[in-house]
């Protein structure tokens, strides 16, 4: 498929996990893409793997401050000429635990990187390229935002915050620009490696396809909510669980 062929998209966390297996396969659509991350050198590894500085540009930097982001939207209009896909994967979950234990200024960190970025990079890239020429916009929430799960309540807070401004946001600013999130599961990345460390069968056994997901079950479907085919879907959270929730699991 080439349904991203003449167009941009620019990925937050993307050098590993799932922001990379999104940018691989936007990529493997036609797309060339901006890739975001705190740390160089894992960043340089990606654009190499991604066929080089033709189909990909790194900026390196911080998701939550808002000079990186206008960087890295100013340079990928730049480098490629327009902006038509933005994809919010950053996030962080620094803290295990019950809500009420965790220090304050942690859970303002978690909320500050899971929801406020994600609205500064939406911001940007409308002031840059969107808002005059319209696009798509895809932020990562999780199951976690949609129902409670032991120790991880910050984040799934969080998450739950990304899911209702997701909503706010397709309702907002459409016709132009369209806003959809995907809610993984469970996925076999560093990030969420905690999960399911040391015990992998059992946590599986809760899911109704019996296995966790990989980063390109998530890459799937935020190909199809970014492109075309999702013309008239916006304000929607896609939950890409494997089963999780209508077989009754839990996290």
């Amino acid at each position: 498929m080439n349904r991203f062929q003449g167009r941009v998209a620019l990925v937050t966390g993307a050098s590993r996990g799932i922001g990379f297996a999104v940018a691989e396969r936007l990529v493997a659509e036609g797309a060339r893409v901006c890739i975001t991350a705190r740390s160089a050198e894992p960043l340089a590894e990606a654009v190499k793997a991604l066929g080089g500085p033709e189909h990909a540009l790194a900026v390196a930097g911080k998701a939550d401050d808002a000079a990186h982001q206008a960087e890295a939207v100013e340079r990928a209009v730049e480098t490629f000429g327009r902006l038509d896909v933005l994809v919010n994967n950053t996030g962080i979950n620094p803290v295990f635990g019950p809500v009420l234990d965790v220090e304050e200024s942690a859970i303002r960190k978690v909320f500050e990187v899971n929801v406020l970025a994600a609205l500064g990079w939406l911001r940007q890239a409308r002031r840059v390229w969107m808002g005059g020429h319209g696009g798509s916009v895809v932020n990562m929430t999780a199951v976690a935002g949609l129902r409670p799960a032991e120790g991880i309540g910050a984040y799934g807070a969080s998450k739950a915050a990304l899911i209702h401004l997701t909503e706010q946001l397709g309702r907002e600013l459409g016709p132009r620009i369209r806003v959809n999130a995907v809610a993984p599961a469970v996925v076999r990345t560093r990030f969420a490696e905690k999960l399911y460390e040391e015990r992998e069968a059992e946590v599986a056994a809760g899911y109704a396809l019996g296995r966790l997901g990989v980063p390109e079950d998530i890459a799937a479907a935020v190909a199809y909510l970014a492109s075309d085919d999702a013309g008239w879907v916006t304000g929607q959270t896609l939950v890409v669980d494997g089963g999780l929730v209508s077989a009754g699991g839990g996290i």
